[in-house]
């Protein structure tokens, strides 16, 4: 069998290989370029064309072709706190713009994994030659300095396939035997003259997809580049005793969810001519011989169990990474299970930009596997913002500086700027290297909130502010891993909080604001289990979040021009606060998911000097995303309980319709008397809800969408808007 590459569409053998085995037909050696190589190398390896089929029909498979990993593989400890940076760029400290430029647009993280599992164990069990795997094998990839298709037979045979499915720009290149390779597609597309000259077959199936490329045209680049790219390649047989199947498909070269309309046309293409094949080809192997045969043969690979590391990089020796995947000083043995949850672990560093694994079997009959590691490049820069016809656009830009060796350190600046929020940010973080690693991070960070009463929907003067929080704090924070998605944090800081208010309506740019300072400390712990597939408007995966604050700190409020009583009063303070925040998906369908949402907050804070004062110290609820962008006290408590559903059709890929609704309930709720003086209310009064509607397309940089909210309390309930990103701001000092 010789098959020719195609990407999607080369799922097509599936289907030849499918129809040959039903018909008792016998492959004796397999020779494939790029997807070919991929489908024949696992028909190698003892998988029936069934298992291949289930296998590239799988959720598994189509996670990898979209370049993603699954949630549980997210390693949550090494995120960054949320940004709103919609698109960034790593820069290279040296040759800043010829490096800059990134040589891939889909990571390959899961299948380089996943192709390890299913092809390293059998490789290194069989001696590491393609001529020992249950057929005879044969691969091409492509050498870009020589302009040479280079023919692979031995070595590792998941790198060996890997090599001849890197497709320019869409895969990260790997390197064998020092030569950086990419798709054999590039230079032969249909490598029967590998068959022939290697193996001298007595009768050559071939299976193509695949075509050459048009002449280039004056006016387009793309086929202009693809033919400086791609050679001419022969899509015939060298010999006359052989048959070509050809077959035709609708599905385009990254189609990968059409893969199975692929395999239907090339089973059915090669039922008419089946007949013709049995003709020429007299030796039949009946199903059951062909079944013992790839027990037998599948009952010599040793099973995969990892008893040492071994590491490389481009640049200086990473010791980090071993450590990260082995315990230091402990002779352990990793099951394909918990090397996987470690593996990610080290995928999920920043400070690394792609990793390739390969194993090799020890004399213990346990597994040493080697990494190779390329750093990221030293500095990130991300832009972004939340873009919105409500006057509350708001600009983001970060710069990282990130290194790694014996530790790993990340410094990260960032910034919003806009009329209603702006804040400025550094973060150092400094991590030591475990199986179980610790992070501990300095910050310094300040925020400016400036709310004005407008519900506009589209830009317009708005009146001038009746609130602005000033807030600017410090402080130490460790982190540590419990499992790949969850984590635990503990955190210091020492802040100050400067509000200007009014506490009327009617106010003129004659009048002065009321100011309450509050400066103190806090303390923090922080529990996170995190698995949603988005940073906001998710649709599945769940997220739960308690957190416990101490706060001790001095308040010195002074009234302005529009108070009822003058006053200068100074008075400490300290209070418990405890919050939980949880959300889950219980129906997760491709076009229809479910889930809920609920807050639930203590507080025992006291009063402060006035009613607006004391409400500002209170947590608040924010299960409708735009609810950030208001100031709306009757969300405001210092006891509330929160909740509701999040229900989303998925009308077509990336395009959601988004129905939310929340109710709000108040433990207690702090009310003021017509003489300026405070009390607390009955239990359980003053409850409310939120609702919020969307259209959200989830473009490659982020969200774009049409929302109408609905806060009843409000003079105008009804709020329309279009946005483009992410509500997301620095975390507040402890509110």
């Amino acid at each position: 069998m010789v098959l020719s590459g195609g990407g999607a569409t080369g799922f097509a053998h599936i289907g030849v290989l499918k129809a040959l085995e039903e018909n008792n037909i016998p492959i004796d050696y397999i020779t494939g370029t790029s997807a070919g190589a991929l489908v024949g190398s696992l028909y190698a390896i003892g998988y029936s064309p069934t298992q291949i089929e289930n296998f590239v029909l799988s959720d598994e498979f189509q996670t990898m072709a979209a370049g993603e990993i699954h949630p549980h593989q997210r390693f949550l400890f090494r995120q960054d706190d949320n940004d709103a940076g919609l698109f960034g760029i790593s820069l290279a400290q040296e040759n800043l713009l010829k490096k800059s430029l990134p040589t891939n647009f889909t990571s390959s993280a899961l299948l380089d994994y996943q192709m390890l599992l299913l092809m390293g164990p059998v490789s290194a069990s069989y001696g590491h030659h393609f001529d020992n795997l249950f057929v005879p094998f044969r691969c091409v990839a492509s050498d870009i300095v020589t302009k040479e298709s280079v023919i692979l037979s031995h070595g590792h045979l998941n790198q060996a396939v890997r090599a001849s499915m890197t497709y320019p720009f869409f895969f990260k290149p790997i390197h064998i035997d020092s030569a950086l390779l990419f798709d054999g597609g590039l230079y032969n597309n249909f490598p029967a003259d590998v068959m022939y000259t290697d193996f001298s077959p007595d009768f050559i199936i071939g299976s193509n997809v695949s075509y050459n490329a048009d002449l280039p045209e004056e006016d387009d680049i793309i086929s202009q580049l693809t033919n400086m790219l791609v050679f001419y390649s022969e899509f015939s047989l060298p010999c006359e005793e052989g048959m070509m199947i050809e077959p035709k498909t609708d599905v385009s070269s990254f189609a990968f969810r059409d893969v199975e309309k692929a395999i239907e046309d090339g089973y059915n293409e090669t039922l008419l001519k089946i007949d013709s094949l049995k003709l020429l080809i007299n030796r039949r192997t009946a199903k059951d011989e062909l079944d013992q045969r790839r027990e037998k043969f599948r009952q010599g690979i040793v099973p995969l169990t990892v008893s040492s590391i071994s590491t490389q990089s481009d640049k200086k020796r990473v010791t980090f990474a071993g450590k990260a995947i082995l315990k230091k000083n402990k002779r352990e043995q990793l099951s394909s299970k918990e090397l996987e949850k470690r593996y990610f672990r080290l995928n999920s560093a920043p400070q690394i930009e792609f990793l390739y694994p390969t194993v090799s079997l020890n004399s213990d009959s346990t597994y040493e596997m080697n990494v190779d590691i390329r750093k990221a490049k030293e500095f990130r820069l991300e832009v972004g913002g939340h873009f919105s016809s409500r006057p509350v656009t708001t600009g983001y830009v970060g710069l990282s500086y990130q290194t790694i060796g014996k530790v790993m350190t990340k410094t990260k600046l960032e910034s919003y700027f806009g009329k209603f929020y702006g804040s400025a940010k550094a973060k150092f973080t400094l991590e030591i290297p475990a199986v179980s690693p610790v992070s501990l991070s300095g910050y310094f960070t300040m925020n400016r909130w400036d709310y004005f009463r407008s519900f506009a929907t589209f830009f317009e003067d708005v009146k001038p502010s009746f609130l602005v929080q000033n807030e600017m704090y410090t402080g130490l924070q460790l982190d540590h891993p419990i499992g790949n998605s969850i984590k635990s944090s503990f955190d210091a800081r020492f802040f100050e909080l400067r509000d200007q208010y009014y506490q009327d309506d009617n106010f003129t740019n004659q009048d002065t604001a009321d100011l309450t300072v509050f400066y103190g400390g806090s303390f923090r712990w922080t529990f996170l289990q995190n698995t949603l597939n988005r940073i906001q408007f998710a649709s599945s995966g769940s997220y739960f979040k308690f957190s416990a604050r101490y706060i001790i700190g001095k308040e010195h409020s002074m009234s302005g021009s529009t108070g009822l009583i003058p006053y200068d009063l100074k008075q400490e303070h300290s209070w418990l606060n405890l919050r939980l925040d949880y959300q889950t998906f219980l129906v997760d369908m491709p076009i229809f998911h479910f889930g809920v949402q609920a807050q639930v907050v203590y507080n025992n804070n006291p009063l402060f000097a006035n009613y607006t004062a004391t409400l500002l110290s209170m947590s608040e609820s924010t299960l409708v995303i735009d609810s950030r962008t208001y100031f709306l006290p009757e969300y405001r408590s210092p006891q509330f309980i929160a909740g509701g559903f999040n229900s989303i059709f998925t009308v077509r890929k990336n395009l959601d319709v988004r129905v939310e609704g929340f109710i709000y309930q108040p433990f207690i709720q702090v009310n003021e008397n017509s003489d300026g003086s405070l009390q607390l209310s009955k239990l359980f009064s003053g409850g409310t809800f939120m609702a919020s509607s969307s259209l959200i397309y989830h473009s490659f940089i982020g969200p774009v969408r049409v929302t109408v909210n609905y806060f009843p309390e409000q003079k105008n309930p009804i709020a329309l808007q279009f946005s483009l990103g992410y509500v997301l701001f620095n975390e507040r000092a402890i509110r």
